[in-house]
C-alpha cells in the first residue's frame, strides 16, 4: 500500500509540472468516455434493465397479422381471445384490453383522456396493487357490473389534487358516470409503448373494466383489442409460437369468410421487453459502436502524448534504472499514471454524461421508449469505471513497455536529445505512432461515413412529396360525446356550425376534418368487395385503408383533385352512397380505365353492405410515414358517416399557431363541454413523424464530428512531434540545398502517405460496417458513392492541413541552429 501511495504522490507531482499535458489528455479522455456512458445509460435503460413489471420476463404481448392482405400488425377480436384463452396450454395468465380516448367532465376543465378498458386480472399480472382503494373484481368483467375507474397516481395528482376523498366519487366519462373505486401506485403506468392499444393516448390515465357479453366468444368483426399474456415458468416464446401456429391453422379451416387461406393468418408472440425497444435496437446498438470508436482514437491520442513524453523523461527513466529500479517498478510507476489519467478523465466524463443526458432529456425525441428511465444510475457508474481503468491500460501499455526497456547508457550518454534525434524523421521508433494515426484516420472514415448516410437518407427523406401541403394548417382533436350528440342529426348539424365559425376567423381559408389525419399514427383499414372483379383462388375480400372526410378537408390540406368531384351538400345521409379514392387504389384496381362511377362495398364476397360509388380520385397521401408505402385507400362523406371523432384541419395564409386561441374560443362557444386536445401545426406533426430518425443521424453526426476532432489533433500532434524529433535530418537537408518548399513538400508527401493508409483503410472498413445500417437509410445505398468520395475528400482536406502547419514550421528552420543544437 505504501508503494501504491508512493506511486500516485510521484505521478501527481508530474502531472502537475506538466498541466498542459495533463489537462489534453484528461480532456480527450472524458470526451471518449462521457460519450460512452450516456450512450450506456440508453442502453441501460432500455436493452438491460427489465420492465418495472412482476415476472417481466415472462410477459409476451401477441399481434394478429396477415402478411397476405398487408397487415403487418393489427389487434384482436373478441372471438380471437377466447380461440386463444381457450386453445393454449403455455400461458399461466391472459388478459384482453382496449383503449380509446374519452371526454372527462365536471371537476375542472373539459378533458380528453386516455382511457383503457381492461380485464379484471390485466393490472394484478403485471404486479400492480391500489395505493388506494382496490382493483377491478372479478364480476366486473360480466355485464352490469362495469361501472368503475381506477385512476393513475398522474392522473389523481394533477386532476384532482391528491385528494384521497376522490375514491368513492363519481366521474364523467363521455357523459356516462363512473364510481372511482381505486388509485394505481405512483411507480406503476402503463404507457403507449407497453400496451399500443388502438386510439389510445401516450399512456393510459384511466382503466375501466372490460366486460365481455355472451355474443363475445363469436364476434369476429371489430378487431381493437390488446392481448397480453405471462408465459408459465419454463415455456419459452418459441413454444408458445408454435401452439399459436396450431391455433391459426384451425381458424383459417373453420372460418375461411373471415380468414381466407391467402391471408397468411398468424398470431404473433412478441416478449414485452421487445415490443417496447422496438425497431430502437439497431439504432442504439450502432450508436455503442460509434462512441467505442470514439474511445479509441481519445485513447490512441493520449497515447501518442504519452509516447511524446515519454521522450523528455527518458535521461530520468534511466537514472532510476542506474539507482537499481527493476522494469518492473518502472513499468508499474508508468501504468498508475496512465491509469490515473483515465480515472480523472472518466470523473470528468460522467460530469459529461449527465449533461448530455440533460440535452436527450431536453430534445424529448418521440417515439424513444422509456426515455424517462434514462439516467446515470449505479450500473452506469460502474461501466464508467471499467471503462476507466480498461482505457488506462490501452493508452498506457505500450509506452510503459517501451520505457520501461529503456537502456540507462544511451540516454545519460546523449543527454537525451542527440540520441532522439538521430534517428531518420521516418525511420525506426515511430512505427506506433504512425499505426496509431492510421487507426484514429480509419475509424473516423468509418463514423464520418455512417454520419454521412444518415444525413442524405435524411435529406431525401424531407424531400419526399407527403401528397398534401402541411404549411399553413392547424390541427387538433375532437370528439363530440355524451347523450346531447346520440342521433346522427345532432353530430352533423355540430360540426357544420363548427366549420362556418372556424371559416369565419381571420385569414382562415377553408377548414374540414377526416376522421385518420396523415402522419398522426391513426388508422382505419377493412375488407371491401370490388364489383364486377374476380377475385384471385382462395381471395375472400382485400384490405383498403377508410377514412371519413368532413367539411372542405381537400381543400384544407391541399390535397388535388385529379379526377371527377369532391363530396357536396347533396351527398346526404337518404342520397345514394358515394366515395372519393386515392390515385393507388385508382390503379390497383382499375388500371388503365376510368374509374368514375365504379362500385365497391366495404366486407367480404358475402357482404350485403351498400354499395359505394366512386365520384372523384385524389392524389396519394403519405399515411403511416414520409419512409413507409400506404395500403389504397378511400374516403367516406361525413355527411352520409356522421363520425363524431374528427380531426380537425385549418388553413391559413399566416402563421397557423397565431390561431390557437380564437379555435378554442370558437369550440368553447359551440359547446363548453368539449375538450379540444392534441393541438399541432401540420409542419409540427411532418417532423414528429421522422423524430426517431432525427435523433439517430443527430447522435452520429455528433460523435462522428467529435471523432474528426479528435483525428486532426492526432494527425497534427503526431506530424509537430515528428518535425521536432527530425530537425537534425532537417537541417541536414537545407544545409545540402534543399528549399523550404522542397522542406515542405517532404514533409507533406510523408504525412499525406499515412493519412492515405488511414483513409482507405477506413473505406474499406465502411464498406463492411455501414452495411449494418441498410434498415436505417431512406433512398440511398449503404454504398453510396457520392457520400464515401465526399468523406475522403473532406478528411484528405483536413489530414493536408493537420501536415501542413509542421510542414511550413519545418521550412522555417535555420540550419546552422539545428545542426549546433545536436
Amino acid at each position: 500500500m505504501s508503494t501504491l501511495l508512493q506511486d500516485l504522490r510521484f505521478a501527481l507531482r508530474g502531472f502537475a509540472g506538466s498541466p498542459a499535458f495533463t489537462l489534453a489528455a484528461i480532456l480527450s479522455l472524458a470526451i471518449g468516455i462521457g460519450a460512452n456512458s450516456a450512450i450506456f445509460s440508453v442502453a441501460n435503460a432500455l436493452l438491460l434493465q427489465p420492465l418495472p413489471y412482476r415476472n417481466a420476463d415472462r410477459l409476451v404481448i401477441l399481434w394478429n397479422r396477415s402478411p397476405g392482405l398487408n397487415i403487418a400488425e393489427d389487434w384482436f377480436s373478441t372471438a380471437q381471445y377466447f380461440d386463444i384463452r381457450n386453445g393454449h396450454s403455455g400461458f399461466e395468465e391472459l388478459a384482453i384490453a382496449i383503449g380509446a380516448n374519452y371526454n372527462l367532465t365536471g371537476d375542472g376543465e373539459p378533458e380528453r383522456i386516455g382511457t383503457i378498458r381492461v380485464s379484471s386480472n390485466l393490472l394484478p399480472m403485471l404486479g400492480a396493487k391500489a395505493a388506494l382503494g382496490r382493483l377491478f373484481l372479478s364480476e366486473e368483467d360480466h355485464p352490469g357490473r362495469g361501472g368503475t375507474a381506477i385512476l393513475s397516481h398522474a392522473t389523481w395528482i394533477r386532476r384532482y389534487g391528491s385528494d384521497p376523498r376522490v375514491v368513492g366519487r363519481s366521474i364523467t366519462l363521455n357523459g356516462q358516470s363512473y364510481q372511482v373505486v381505486g388509485i394505481l401506485p405512483e411507480q406503476f403506468s402503463l404507457p403507449r409503448e407497453v400496451l399500443p392499444t388502438l386510439g389510445v393516448a401516450e399512456d393510459g390515465e384511466i382503466f375501466l373494466p372490460l366486460p365481455l357479453n355472451a355474443e363475445a366468444a363469436s364476434t369476429r368483426t371489430r378487431e381493437d383489442y390488446n392481448i397480453i399474456g405471462r408465459l408459465k415458468s419454463g415455456v419459452t416464446v418459441t413454444q408458445a409460437q408454435a401452439e399459436m401456429s396450431g391455433i391459426t391453422a384451425r381458424l383459417i379451416r373453420s372460418f375461411p369468410d373471415y380468414y381466407p387461406p391467402n391471408s397468411g393468418l398468424t398470431f404473433s408472440v412478441v416478449p414485452l421487453q421487445e415490443q417496447v425497444v422496438g425497431d430502437v435496437r439497431r439504432p442504439l446498438l450502432i450508436l455503442l459502436g460509434a462512441v467505442a470508436f470514439v474511445l479509441f482514437i481519445a485513447c490512441a491520442n493520449v497515447a501518442n502524448l504519452l509516447l511524446a513524453r515519454a521522450l523528455s523523461r527518458q535521461k530520468e527513466i534511466a537514472i532510476r534504472v542506474a539507482l537499481g529500479a527493476g522494469r518492473g517498478q518502472i513499468l508499474r510507476q508508468l501504468l498508475t499514471e496512465s491509469i490515473l489519467l483515465s480515472l480523472g478523465g472518466g470523473a470528468l466524463g460522467v460530469i459529461l454524461a449527465m449533461a448530455g443526458i440533460d440535452w436527450i432529456h431536453a430534445l424529448q425525441p418521440r417515439n424513444i421508449p422509456r426515455l424517462s428511465s434514462i439516467s446515470v444510475t449505479g450500473e452506469v457508474l460502474l461501466f464508467t469505471f471499467a471503462i476507466s481503468l480498461l482505457s488506462g491500460l490501452l493508452f498506457g501499455l505500450a509506452p510503459a513497455f517501451r520505457m520501461a526497456g529503456t537502456n540507462p547508457a544511451g540516454p545519460l550518454k546523449e543527454e537525451g536529445r542527440g540520441a532522439a534525434g538521430a534517428n531518420s524523421i521516418w525511420g525506426r521508433g515511430n512505427h506506433l505512432r504512425r499505426l496509431l494515426v492510421v487507426s484514429e484516420l480509419a475509424l473516423c472514415v468509418v463514423l464520418l461515413v455512417g454520419a454521412g448516410l444518415l444525413i442524405r437518407s435524411f435529406a431525401r427523406l424531407q424531400n419526399v412529396p407527403p401528397g398534401f401541403q402541411p404549411q399553413g394548417v392547424l390541427t387538433l382533436e375532437l370528439t363530440m360525446s355524451g347523450r346531447k350528440y346520440a342521433k346522427s342529426e345532432a353530430v352533423l348539424s355540430a360540426y357544420r356550425d363548427l366549420w362556418q365559425r372556424l371559416d369565419r376567423l381571420p385569414g382562415v381559408t377553408s377548414s374540414g376534418g377526416v376522421s385518420a389525419l396523415p402522419l398522426s399514427n391513426y388508422f382505419s383499414w377493412g375488407p371491401i368487395t370490388v364489383e364486377g372483379r374476380t377475385p384471385q383462388p382462395g381471395e375472400e375480400f382485400i384490405n383498403a385503408d377508410q377514412r371519413i372526410a368532413g367539411g372542405r378537408y381537400f381543400e384544407t390540406l391541399r390535397i388535388p383533385l385529379l379526377r371527377g368531384r369532391l363530396f357536396q351538400q347533396r351527398d346526404k345521409l337518404e342520397a345514394p352512397r358515394v366515395i372519393v379514392i386515392d390515385e393507388y387504389m385508382a390503379q390497383e384496381l382499375w388500371p388503365n380505365q376510368d374509374p368514375i362511377g365504379k362500385r365497391i362495398r366495404t366486407g367480404g364476397l358475402k357482404s350485403d353492405a351498400p354499395w359505394l360509388t366512386v365520384i372523384g380520385v385524389v392524389r396519394q397521401v403519405k399515411q403511416y410515414g414520409l419512409d413507409a408505402s400506404s395500403r389504397i385507400a378511400f374516403y367516406l362523406p361525413q355527411t352520409q358517416y356522421p363520425t363524431r371523432a374528427l380531426y380537425v384541419a385549418l388553413h391559413t395564409a399566416s402563421d397557423p399557431g397565431s390561431l390557437v386561441s380564437a379555435v378554442r374560443k370558437e369550440i368553447r362557444e359551440l359547446d363548453p363541454d368539449l375538450p379540444v386536445y392534441r393541438i399541432r401545426t401540420m409542419p409540427q406533426r411532418v417532423e414528429e413523424s421522422m423524430a426517431r430518425r432525427r435523433f439517430a443521424m443527430t447522435l452520429l453526426t455528433l460523435f462522428a464530428s467529435l471523432a474528426l476532432a479528435l483525428a486532426a489533433i492526432g494527425v497534427y500532434g503526431v506530424m509537430s512531434y515528428l518535425v521536432d524529433q527530425g530537425t537534425r535530418e532537417l537541417g541536414i537537408r537545407m544545409a545540402l540545398g534543399a528549399t523550404p518548399n522542397s522542406i515542405i513538400g517532404f514533409v507533406l508527401s510523408r504525412g499525406m502517405l499515412v493519412a492515405a493508409c488511414g483513409i482507405g483503410a477506413g473505406l474499406l472498413a465502411a464498406l463492411a460496417l455501414t452495411r449494418v445500417m441498410s434498415s436505417l437509410l431512406y433512398g440511398v445505398q449503404a454504398t453510396d458513392a457520392a457520400t464515401f468520395g465526399s468523406i475522403a475528400a473532406l478528411l484528405s482536406a483536413i489530414a493536408l492541413l493537420a501536415i501542413y502547419l509542421p510542414a511550413r514550421r519545418a521550412a522555417r528552420i535555420d540550419p546552422i541552429t539545428s545542426l549546433r543544437a545536436e
